[in-house]
């Protein structure tokens, strides 16, 4: 699926609501980036920042839409309407 819209997903290891949104993503062919907030502490900034202080994961940003622990259908709504 071509992608006009921007997706990154915010990720720790050992998260299986990440593992699982990465399955539904790469299923549905959607390009996205992988950023570890364990890792970046800027993710982990804006990932609080979104998030009501808390380090949610997955937590995913469309464009300029950030979402807290979506489903794989959630993005890809949120996909089609930033489109």
């Amino acid at each position: 699926m071509p992608d006009a819209t921007p997706v990154t997903v915010y990720w720790r290891p050992g998260c299986g609501f990440c593992s699982s949104l990465f399955r539904s993503l790469e299923h549905a062919d959607v390009d996205f980036e992988r950023v570890d907030i364990w890792e970046d502490d800027d993710a982990a900034a804006f990932v609080r920042s979104v998030a009501n202080g808390n380090e949610t994961v997955p937590t995913v940003r469309v464009g300029r839409l950030a979402l807290v622990n979506p489903t794989g259908r959630d993005v890809l709504a949120a996909m089609a309407e930033a489109s």
